[in-house]
Order: structure tokens, then sequence, then C-alpha cells
């Protein structure tokens, strides 16, 4: 397993300038071979051989001619990660992947195995980073507490598909859903999320059914109702955690630009244009926001829509005054919300000793903050949620870059 030592004082490696191949489209391709006075075919086998598993670097193209090898892999890159470390459990059914980028940044992935059962294929989902950091800080996340990085580039979102299903490809099977809820704000980076769908769901490229390909946004607004003008029928999930605004203004910061009623409202006209359902996602934190008050308000914003909330107990996560509720609240979470006709379901976290939550792993390799500074953090978040329990609204500003 290669390590990927972080040294705090180094200066970052330059970004390669280099577009990645995966991210390129059919005919941004075929401009460049065609202004090479080169046959169109040669674009088709270029792109064939981004999407062939096996795969690896451009000298493995040898339908080229070796000048033409070379060009190419002067003007591009075939695969814009860089070194990965993956970490193994639940008996090899949860792999964490650390990625690092031409610039040193590090993302997540985590592709889970679920094996056949109950009349149910298998399934192997990838569940990928759309940013490195996030700049929408949700304390209970552990990509919060690294602030946001950057945008990804869709080549570089791509990629990290391209790597799982190398990995699945050995053994003989196939990836089957991707889910957008790595690091990051997707809907932040969306037009190369867009490009990034496109890529995986066309079938002269990966050609992944948009059924399988699920989209997560913590509330941006404008954004889901892009997503609706547009009307690509993948799944549209939504992070609510809380239903109300006290407290999702603590949990969720950036609710305190668009309210929850806002986003489920939009959400709510997703579900009407594509027919699709809406899943929401809710961390259960003990104490916070598992209460019967908070279930029947989740019941009363969510009743007769058409959509499934995931309960979520939360994953550890460093410096917090949190832990996760217990299985019996969560329980009685899911009756209140299955009594009003929203249909629930109860995840059971995987990978915990491997750090597979959203930022675990690339958080441990950032370093322990000061301790001022952790106690400093943990007696905000105590402070902020008392009043919010309290149906306080918060006065904090909305963070940098989410409210725009």
């Amino acid at each position: 397993m290669p390590v990927l030592p972080i040294v705090p004082d180094q200066a970052a490696p330059a970004r390669d300038p280099r577009p990645g191949l995966a991210g390129l489209g059919g005919g941004e391709l075929a401009a460049w071979f065609a202004e090479r006075g080169e046959p169109a075919y040669r674009a088709r086998q270029v792109s064939d051989a981004v999407w062939d598993r096996a795969t690896t670097a451009v000298e493995d193209i040898r339908t080229l001619p070796a000048a033409l090898r070379a060009a190419l892999d002067a003007a591009f890159r075939l695969d814009t990660v860089g070194d990965t470390e993956l970490r193994l459990s639940d008996g090899g059914l949860t792999e964490k992947g650390l990625h690092r980028l031409s610039d040193g940044a590090l993302v997540e992935s985590v592709l889970m195995h679920y094996p056949a059962r109950g009349g149910q294929r298998e399934r192997h989902t990838l569940c990928i980073s759309s940013q490195a950091g996030c700049a929408v800080g949700c304390p209970f996340c552990a990509t919060g507490e690294l602030g946001f990085g950057r945008d990804l580039e869709t080549a570089e979102i791509v990629d990290q598909v391209r790597h799982a299903a190398r990995r699945l490809a050995a053994d003989g099977r196939r990836l089957t859903n991707v889910v957008f809820m790595g690091m990051g704000e997707p809907l932040l980076n969306l037009d190369r999320v867009l490009a990034a769908v496109d890529a995986l769901n066309d079938p002269r490229r990966f050609g992944l059914g948009a059924r399988h390909i699920t989209v997560s946004t913590s509330g941006v607004v404008p954004g889901i109702r892009r997503l609706t003008a547009l009307g690509p029928p993948f799944t549209l999930a939504v992070s609510l955690h809380a239903a109300r605004d006290p407290l999702r203004d603590v949990l969720v910061p950036l609710n305190r630009r668009w309210p929850v009623a806002e986003v489920v409202e939009a959400a709510r006209e997703h579900a009407a244009a594509t027919g699709r359902r809406v899943t929401y996602e809710a961390t259960m934190i003990g104490g916070i926001n598992d209460t019967e008050t908070d279930a029947r308000a989740m019941a009363d914003l969510l009743r007769g829509d058409h959509a499934h909330v995931n309960l979520i107990p939360m994953n550890p996560v460093a410096h917090t005054p949190w832990t996760a509720s217990p299985d019996e609240v969560i329980e009685r979470f899911a009756a209140i919300l299955g009594e009003a006709g929203v249909t629930a379901t109860i995840r059971r976290n995987r990978g915990q000793e491997i750090g597979a939550a959203c930022g675990q792993l690339a958080a441990e390799r950032a370093g322990e903050p000061a301790p001022a500074v952790v106690a400093r953090r943990r007696a905000r978040l105590v402070d902020e949620s008392a009043h919010a329990l309290r149906g306080e609204r918060s006065d904090e500003p909305v963070p940098a870059g989410v409210g725009e």
C-alpha cells in the first residue's frame, strides 16, 4: 500500500497545466486531432483507450504512432490522480482511497461492495469528491474542518471513478453506482460536476445509467433549480440534518442563506420535474437533532412528498463535542417519520476504523490543530447548539463562497 507522506512546511508543487483526457468531450478531442491533420478515427481510438479499464498511460495506446503518442502525452494527462493510498475494512467490503493530485491536494473516494442477497444483484457503489475541502463547514463533518481548498477539474472527478473501475475490472466486476457525496459541495462546482456526470452517463464513454448516479447537496437552491431546468434523471440527495431553521443554521451553515423550507421546495420541484424520488440525509447527533420534536418537524416538512430519508449515526469526528445518537433513539425517530407516511432507512456506518467518512483520512493527514483551537471550537459549538435548541436563529455570517 503506497504511503502519502505530508510535510506541513513543504511548498505545494505547481499544478500540472495539462487537461485530463477523461474530462474532454469527443468534440474537443476530435478538434485536437483535426488541427494536426489526423483522421477522425484517431480521436475515437484515444477515447476508447481512456475508458478501457486496462489502459493506465498514454504509452499503452499502441494503436497510435509513437510520435503521436508523445504529442498527446505532452498536451494531456491520461490520469490526473497521482499516488493513491487504499485502506480496507469490513472484510474488504469497504475501500477508502486517498488520492494526491498534481498540486499536492488530497481528495478521497470510498468504494463500497454490497453482495447479492434477497433477490438483489450485487452492487459496487463509489462515493467521490467534487472539491478539495469544503466551504460549507458543517461542524459534524471532517471535511468541514479542513476548509476549502479548490474545485476539482472534470477529469479529477472522473478519474476517481476510473481508478475504482480498474480495481473492480481486475476481479471481473463492474461499478454499478456513483454518488457525489465525498469531499466538497457538488453544486458549488456544478459545471464540472455536470460534465463529469455526462462522461459517466455517455454510452460511448463510461456508460453508467443516469439512474445509477446520485448528486448530493447541502442545500444550494440555485444549483438545485438549475438541475431541475436541465432535467437529467439522476437522483438528487439533500443533506437535511434538521428541519428546524435554528438548528440547521448550526449544522448546515448555508441554511443562513437558503432556509430549509426553501431547500425542500426546490427539491420538491426537482422531483416533480424528473419523476425521481428525492433522498434526504440526516446525520443523527445525540441530544442535538434526534429528539421527538425534531422527528415531528421533519415529518411535517416532508409529509406527502415523493421522498425518502436516510438516518445515519454520526461518525466520530475529532474536535466536536458531539457523539452519535443511540440506536433506540434513531429507531424511534424513524418510527415517527413512518407514522407520517415518510419512508426512512437507518444506515449503518461502514469503515469507521479506516476513516471512511467524508474527509476523515485527509483531515488525519493535515495534522492536529493546536489544543487551544480545539477548545475554542468545542466551546463555540456547545454555545451555538444551546441557542439553537432554544429556538434562536444564528447571527453568524454565511460561510464565504456559498452565499452568492
